[in-house]
């Protein structure tokens, strides 16, 4: 198992919560989550409750892997004319049946929502 912490950190960001909305989603506070995201290992029991306040299954948590996520946002999204069936490798297979990839396009499609309206506020204000 890759770092824990690490994988937690990054679905949050992709989600687009501060580490304050994750502690207030586990009860806990910010500075128990930055040492959360620099624990290596949790048991599992911590990483359901994890996984339930970030979104996602607990198994996604688990399998996270960030190489997984851009491939399926390369191979998903508008514009990329869908998967061609020779371009997926078995690992790629197990990919998609490690992290749905409903829960992968929800994510994208909150931090798509967060950097459009970071755009439109430069945008506005000229910064």
């Amino acid at each position: 198992m890759l770092h824990m912490g690490r994988k937690i950190e990054r679905i949050r960001r992709l989600r687009g919560m501060t580490q304050t909305e994750l502690g207030e989603a586990l009860g806990i506070t910010k500075q128990a989550v930055s040492k959360m995201e620099q624990t290596e290992q949790m048991d599992d029991e911590r990483i359901k409750e994890v996984a339930k306040a970030l979104g996602v299954t607990d198994e996604g948590l688990k399998s996270f892997h960030e190489e997984r996520v851009l491939y399926n946002t390369i191979n998903f999204y508008e514009g990329s004319g869908g998967v061609s069936s020779s371009s997926i490798s078995a690992n790629n297979i197990e990919t998609l049946h490690n992290f749905p990839i409903e829960k992968t396009i929800e994510m994208f499609e909150k931090l798509l929502d967060k950097e459009r309206e970071k755009y439109e506020k430069v945008k506005k204000t000229g910064k």
